[in-house]
Parts: C-alpha cells; structure tokens; sequence
C-alpha cells in the first residue's frame, strides 16, 4: 500500500485522568476516539492584526460551543454536577450529552434515551401535535419549540432563545471587522453579525462566498440539520477556524467552473438534474485550526460544502472546503488500517491517501449538484422528504462523489494521480468503516444502504476470513443506478418512496455485523478527537 506522511501527531492515551480509571467502563469507549493534536499553526505571512482576527473567531467559536450544548442538550450543569467518573464525563463532552452518538442510548444514569428531536422540541411533543399546531415560524430551520406556560406549543426564534450568547459573538466578529484589512472579510463578518441576530442568512452567505481572498475563513453559524431526526428541520450551531492552503486551493480552484458540466455529468433523468447551481462556487484546501459545536460532536467531518440555502446556491454557488489536516489524519490512522483488515491482499494494494482525498473533494462538490426544489411543487428536498432528507443527502454525495472521480480518470484529468480502482477502493474501505456510526447517525445510515445496495449487486464477494474481493465494474455500474434513483426521489420529492427504500437497505447484514467486529477500536480507532494548541 502506498503510504502517505503523516503530518499530524496521534496521542494513544486519553486526555483525562481518574484515580480508578482502571475500573472505569469508559475507558475504552474514551480511547475508542484517538487523540489528535493540531499544533499551533504557523502564521508566517499574517498580519499583527490577522492574528488577532483569528483569536477574535476562535473567541466567537466558543460561545458557539455554549450555544450547541444549550440546543443540543440543555443545561449542561446538572449533568456533569452528577459524574463522578472522569472517564465519563470525558465520554459526555465526546458526545456533547448523555447520549452516544452512535446509537442514541443513554450512558449517565437518571437520563433517557436520545429523542428524535433531541434538544428542539419539548420532549412530550408528539408529531400529530406538531403537525396540528398553526403556526408558519414552526417550520423555519432557525427556530427552538417549547412549551408555553398554558402548555401550548410556542416558536422560539433562535437570535431570542440564545440572544447572550448571540450578542457577544456579533461583538467579536464587529472587533474583527474593525480591524481586519480586508475589504471583503469586513464585509462578511459585519453581514455575518447581523444574520446571528436576525436570522436572516441569505446576504451574509453571499457575502462569505465573496470572500475568496483571504488567508483565514471562518464558518460560523446554524448549518446542519441532521441532529434533527424527527423532522428534519432544525439546524445546529458550529463553527470551525480555518487556515486557508493557497497553493492548494489555486489547483482545487480549476474544477470550480466546471460544476454545471458535473451536474450534467450525473445518471438518471435529465428532468432531475434541472438546477444550475450558481457559478460563483469555490473550492478551497484549508487546515482546522479551531472545531465547535456540532462540527466538534462526535464523529469529526473531513469537509464541507455550503451554504445549504437552496436560493444562494441557485443565484451564487457553494464553497467546497477540504480540511486537508484533518483529511490526512482520518486516512492514516482509520482508513489505512481498515483496507488492512477488510481487504484482500490485491485490493489492499489499491488504497491510496490521494484517492481518499479527491474521493472528498468530489463528494463534496456532489452535495451541490442535483436539486434542491422538488420538480412536481412539494417544495424543498429537505421539505419534502423530512427526516430522511439527511440521510439521502448523504447516499448521493457519496456515490455521486466517486462516479465523478471515476469519470474525470476517463478523462484522463486525475489519472495522472491515482486509478479508477484506486478511487474504488478506498471508497469501499471508508464506506465500510464509516458503517460503524450506526443507526444514530444519517452518515451511518446512509453507509449501510450503499454497502447493502452494492452487496444485492453483485460489486464485492465477502471471503473467509472477512476479506472482500472487489468487482470494479459492478461496483461503479450500481453506484450509477444508485444515484439516478436517489436523484429521481430527491426530485420528486417521494417521501414514501424514501422511508420503504430507507428501511429495506438501512440494516446491517451478517457480514456487515462480523466486519464491526472485526474493525475493533484497539485496531481502528472509531474517529477522532482535538488537542488544540494555540
């Protein structure tokens, strides 16, 4: 297997400490995520003042931290005030809550199973009760529902709900926009400011894509909605601090006006693929410095591609980042060892770091492309397939992803770099591992239907003792079907379609259960954590 240099350090040994901890079952689910450290980032070639930029966003991150936990969870006081086990309340600040993130259950006594709507609604809320309720600001994705002291249901807006914590992040990206020399970062961050309060985020997202000439980025605000797995409505908190890889990004930047050739690029019907996505987009190669919030729960994500807001993404595009730190620690100590032990000795050959990176960059490119209104007038994707809109958000850019890789190699545009079978394997072997987030998750389900779907194909054959031989053609050939079918129910909006397909394929096999064994935690970390130095 080629290999690739391992840039960041991972620490074997948790971070916490206990006088028992010998006896203490959170050990191991503690150390199951290997330490990462992202060390003090070299600022050579930034300003005095975009120093203090940057401490001003890592300074706004953290309320946003406070913000997720509140939304999330709740207050987080009484939970830790009943740990006495440091191994768990090490474990709870993994899972931001009492609740593993995996599977939703419980591991701190006196508190139930994770909800559907974990933090958003009120926890006797049922769905008939929801759906009778009048009231427009109900379905926005900023708002908090709660009970009114008449026990009626009322929408909390979220610049309301969390109003202090609002306030002091909008004063801290004020302070960077005062003394920022960049024009467009000014902008953005004072658009920015004023979106947190109003939640009105359609000008502020433009603005942050019109922001492609600076060395830092800072994403911030409400963006996912997958914590919501009732509805699939609300969206969470997060916030990352990034360092932008120019020299990178320059050579990212050739696909960013090729998006509307990659949509047409895509299988199924041409009806389903009417939108053009803005051709503003960009991509760019950045380096964590700083996770919060939702994006620090966790499993960690590896990339990003935003906005979600189907109006900017018609009028203006999306940015793409890869998060190149974070990419090469996840390839090294998760994805290589997995091939190692999921692979026959041929296919193990196949993995690659540069595979698994460009098999990110276009999953994300992916994440903009099909549609994102609904062709027979049931609204938005996310509208009408509610809460399984995440999950099948995720199948699509995943395969999607990989059949464009494998069509730009046709090409001969990235075959100088790696193989078709190269783009293959490693996306088998990261599909396999990433399995292991369980049902809990829409990444972990969404693995689960790819793997199952690619199984009734034919594209692989499980061998004693565990190791898959891959069909290629097979492989990509239902990749293909895959994405023309999860493109045609994102555009027509088929919510039954989506739930019967979802049930059939969203359940682990035998061989499947026997590989979760297989790829133990001592072996194959189940994800990461940050050490973050300053």
């Amino acid at each position: 297997m080629k290999k690739y240099c391992l840039l960041l350090t991972l620490i074997a040994v948790a971070v916490c400490s206990c006088n028992n901890s010998s006896k203490s079952p959170f050990v191991k689910k503690v150390t199951d995520y290997a330490v990462v450290t992202i060390p003090a980032p070299d600022l050579s070639g930034i300003t005095d003042n975009g120093k203090e930029v940057l401490n001003l966003y890592r300074f706004a991150a953290d309320e946003v931290d406070a913000i997720y936990w509140e939304q999330y969870f709740g207050d987080r006081t009484p939970l830790f005030d009943g740990i006495e086990d440091s191994w768990q309340e090490e474990y709870a600040k993994i899972n931001y809550g009492p609740w593993d993130r995996v599977d939703g259950k419980s591991f701190v006594e006196g508190y139930d199973d994770r909800l559907p709507g974990a933090g958003f609604y009120p926890a006797d809320m049922t769905k008939e009760e929801f759906d009778a309720w009048d009231n427009p600001d109900k379905l926005s994705p900023y708002t908090m529902i709660r009970r009114a002291e008449d026990g009626s249901l009322q929408a909390e807006w979220y610049h309301d709900a969390f109003k202090e914590h609002i306030s002091k992040i909008a004063n801290y990206l004020t302070a960077a926009a005062d003394i920022t020399i960049k024009p467009s970062v000014k902008k953005y961050l004072l658009s920015k400011a004023q979106a947190l309060k109003s939640d009105d985020y359609y000008q502020s997202s433009i603005d942050w894509l019109d922001m492609d000439d600076s060395k830092m980025d800072l994403v911030i605000g409400p963006n996912e909605n997958a914590d919501d797995q009732l509805f699939g409505i609300k969206r969470s908190y997060e916030a990352f601090v990034l360092l932008k890889n120019e020299a990178r990004t320059a050579e990212l930047m050739q696909f960013a006006s090729r998006i509307g050739e990659f949509q047409q690029d895509l299988p199924g019907d041409p009806e389903y693929k009417v939108f053009q996505p803005g051709a503003a987009s960009n991509i760019f190669s950045c380096d964590a410095l700083y996770y919060a919030g939702k994006a620090n729960a966790g499993i960690k994500v590896i990339a990003l591609n935003l906005p979600f807001d189907p109006d900017v993404q018609r009028d203006k595009g999306t940015r793409t980042i890869l998060l190149d730190n974070v990419i090469r620690a996840k390839f090294n100590s998760i994805v290589a060892p997995a091939g190692e032990i999921l692979l026959s000795t041929e296919d193990a050959s196949h993995l690659l770091s540069e595979a698994f990176y460009w098999n990110i960059v276009f999953r994300e490119v992916a994440h903009g492309l099909g549609v994102k209104e609904t062709v027979n007038g049931k609204g938005t994707v996310e509208e009408a397939l509610g809460n399984t809109a995440s999950t099948f958000e995720e199948v699509k850019a995943n395969v999607a992803g990989v059949l464009l890789v494998c069509k730009l190699q046709s090409h001969f545009t990235l075959r100088q770099i790696f193989t078709r079978k190269e783009a293959l394997a490693t996306f088998f072997t990261s599909l396999v591992r990433s399995a292991r987030f369980g049902e809990g998750a829409s990444l972990g389900r969404a693995n689960t239907i790819i793997y199952n779907y690619l199984s009734e194909a034919g594209a692989f054959q499980r061998l004693l003792p565990g190791k898959y031989t891959l069909d290629y053609d097979k492989m990509e050939s239902a990749l293909s079907d895959l994405t023309a079918l999860v493109l045609k129910i994102q555009a027509t909006g088929d919510y039954a379609a989506a739930t019967e397909f979802e049930s059939k394929y969203s359940k682990r096999n035998a061989d499947l259960e026997s590989d979760m064994a297989n790829l133990r935690p001592d072996l194959v970390p189940m994800d990461i954590r940050f050490d973050f130095k300053k």
